[in-house]
């Protein structure tokens, strides 16, 4: 079962700018609303293998995730992975110059590694409503991340 959603912004940016602000894990607490904490777990510039903590508020409570880079092609884009509870979940983010500026893609995909029916009845039930709020989330990460790269 997956479950995912696209979204693009314009950035008036340059792409080293937009990466920049994508890529510092740990100041992402202070440019993203939704983020309350970062611990990083790995020492070293963003590449692929930095690994860290993020704690944020969805749906009234703090959840924590360990998440890693798989993929980092500065400044083109990166792929961030996490798994919690059963799920893998990869965030892709694709940046491309264009029209003085930057367009964002970012890819968010939640896949259950192995559905059960009750898990399968779960996301029939709330899926819909669970990807709602995280496209919501993702479309305030990425005003942040442009309000940032624009102020610099």
């Amino acid at each position: 079962m997956d479950h995912s959603t696209t979204l693009s912004k314009h950035i008036n940016a340059s792409p080293e700018k937009v990466w920049a602000v994508i890529s510092d894990i740990p100041g992402s607490a202070k440019t993203l609303s939704g983020v309350k904490a970062i611990q990083m777990l790995s020492e070293g510039p963003y590449g692929e293998g930095t690994r860290w903590k993020e704690t944020r508020a969805m749906m009234g409570r703090d959840e924590t995730v360990e998440m890693y880079v798989s993929q980092s092609d500065p400044p083109r884009g990166t792929t961030v992975t996490a798994r919690q509870g059963g799920a893998d979940y990869t965030t892709l983010f694709t940046l491309e110059e264009r029209d003085g500026g930057t367009e964002v893609t970012l890819f968010f995909g939640a896949e259950i590694l192995k559905p059960t029916l009750l898990s399968q009845i779960m996301m029939a039930a709330f899926g819909k409503i669970g990807m709602s709020v995280t496209r919501k989330a993702l479309a305030k990460d990425l005003a942040e991340i442009a309000a940032k790269a624009e102020a610099n």
